[in-house]
């Protein structure tokens, strides 16, 4: 196996020492994605693998799935690595889908449910995309309506499958049934594929990251390192055959598709359930009904979960293990969590790019509610370092840089992108601001980059003030974060108009008509004169976070 040649365009490998050194670690097996599904579905044929609203399939059932969503997608004329945009809610053809890709040897873009036309545009164009999964309608929205305008723009997206009514497009369904008639015996139409040489080490999907400056970047994750990044952490969370995982953030997240999610249960026999309504009331009605033991929310979800116990009449009695991240988990905020929804709480911190901190199940209490964890590998390298790039004392403040078996060496085709954000010998800049004690647990103290953690999702600053400055009305801009008890950070707009002011409503229909995604919209609006600046002439975000938030 090699890194050498075939290498995709626009992948950075691993370097071949680290690469090999993986490999005798055992870290890097040699296993394609793909066969955490078929060697669930050989040991546990009949177990029930995801359950959404619609119904539940079994191993077996979602592995000849996943097969003849292949051979559909090869009768379509979409090749091994082709790029193909995955935008579909929490249900179980999001998994049929995955794997089906997987099989086909496409490479799935793993779209939010948020993200919208501008987003999915930059993700065709940076990705050369063919083709689009996506579902008819979802939260109000009708997708088949955006993928004809981003037909119209990219006439190399080819195809447009739906699941649901197709419209003018395909439906996921179709394909999947002519597959099924191609094979004849009903024998899977995919076994043929899986006799030639796997090649391991190149990008499997690829993830989707925050946008920390402008538009979101591509995260080629590959065989080998998204494997162990599942396995392994469904090892440390004693994930077993006898649990039941709910996936209640967007499936696409890497924090429930992989951490160990969707694909850490898959790997041990666990059953998945999905579900698109998150609020308490419907989740917890959900809990209950299929006996959940485990789930991943995000601070504001789960410090809601836990203050809903005290209205609901029905609160969960099955969870054992309630991960908590993207963003910062309070002591307080863990505290009453644990209290009111399980003693199992895990903080979560980690990144699509890759590394992952937790705490342990069996921690100290102490331990839970005032760190962030500590790395999943015992080979994840770590560097805390000052602005100019030196290592800080221990136990001092520094941004987190970072490099392992697990973790990119580049994100997808964007070189100038990744010039800034690696250090020459390798390390991945955070833009993270940690502690890192003597137990080698973190102490999540901030970020170095300007963005926003707005219920869980990461909005660039820098791109939703792009946006702004393109309304006519609009002379300056600042995006903000705020404090929120339930989103944990609002999007404030601090706009100077030019000459007469908009509303908040007016401006949010502007976004929505470029296609900006609808986490990534102001939830505040405050009008000013000008904005603050600092000594150096640029705007003071500290000053006016202080200023409008009174602190």
């Amino acid at each position: 196996m090699t890194t050498q040649i075939g290498v995709p365009a626009g992948f950075v490998p691993y370097p071949p020492d680290r690469a090999a050194a993986y490999r005798a670690a055992g870290y890097w097996t040699g296993r394609p994605l793909d066969s955490i599904l078929r060697d669930a579905a050989a040991a546990w044929p009949d177990r029930t693998a995801v359950i959404d609203a619609r119904g539940a399939l079994t191993f077996a059932e979602l592995d000849v799935a996943a097969d003849r969503g292949a051979a559909g997608l090869r009768g379509l004329g979409i090749a091994a690595g082709d790029r193909v945009l995955l935008q579909l809610p929490n249900t179980n053809t999001f998994a049929v889908a995955l794997f089906a890709l997987l099989r086909a040897r496409a490479l799935p873009v793993m779209c939010l449910p948020g993200h919208r036309g501008a987003e999915l545009g930059h993700f065709t164009a940076v990705g050369d995309a063919v083709a689009l999964v996506i579902p008819d309608r979802a939260s109000g929205f009708d997708h088949r309506t955006m993928a004809a305008e981003l037909q119209q723009t990219y006439p190399g997206l080819r195809h447009v499958l739906v699941d649901g009514d197709p419209g003018p497009f395909t439906a996921w369904s179709d394909i999947a049934e002519c597959a099924q008639k191609s094979a004849g015996s009903g024998v899977s139409a995919d076994r043929h594929a899986r006799s030639r040489e796997e090649v391991t080490d190149r990008p499997a999907v690829l993830l989707v990251s925050g946008g920390t400056t402008g538009f979101p970047k591509l995260i080629p994750r590959t065989h080998d390192d998204y494997v162990y990044n599942a396995t392994a952490s469904a090892r440390l969370c004693g994930l077993s055959a006898d649990d039941v995982y709910l996936v209640a953030l967007p499936a696409a997240h890497n924090f429930p598709l992989a951490c160990p999610g969707l694909l850490g249960a898959l790997s041990v026999g666990a059953t998945t359930v999905f579900t698109t309504d998150p609020s308490p009331e419907s989740a917890f009605a959900t809990i209950n009904r299929h006996g959940v033991t485990v789930t991943a929310l995000v601070p504001a979800l789960a410090k809601l979960w836990a203050q809903a116990c005290q209205w609901e009449p029905q609160v969960p009695t099955t969870l054992r293990l309630l991960q908590v991240g993207g963003a910062k988990l309070t002591a307080e905020d863990s505290a009453a969590v644990r209290e009111a929804l399980t003693p199992g709480v895990q903080q979560v911190f980690g990144m699509a790019e890759g590394l992952l901190n937790y705490t342990r199940p069996g921690d100290p209490i102490d331990i839970v509610d005032h760190t962030q964890g500590r790395p999943l590998c015992a080979d994840d390298e770590l560097r805390v370092v000052d602005d100019a790039g030196a290592d800080v004392a221990p136990g001092a403040e520094g941004e987190l840089l970072v490099r392992g078996p697990y973790t990119l060496n580049g994100y997808f085709n964007a070189d100038a992108v990744n010039e800034r954000a690696f250090t020459p010998d390798g390390f991945y800049r955070s833009g993270d601001k940690v502690r890192r004690r003597p137990d080698g647990y973190l102490e999540v103290t901030g970020r170095v980059k300007d963005v926003i953690h707005r219920g869980g999702e990461t909005v660039s600053a820098l791109d939703l003030e792009e946006h702004l400055l393109s309304h006519p009305a609009v002379w300056s801009v600042a995006a903000i974060p705020l404090p929120d008890e339930y989103l944990g950070e609002k999007v404030c707009a601090a706009v100077v108009f030019r000459d007469e002011p908009v509303t908040l409503a007016e401006l949010n229909r502007y976004l929505t008509d470029r296609g900006v995604s609808t986490h990534a919209r102001p939830d505040m609006l405050v009008p000013l004169p000008a904005l603050p600046t600092t000594p150096v002439g640029k705007v003071d975000k500290r000053a006016l976070v202080a200023a409008i938030s009174g602190g």
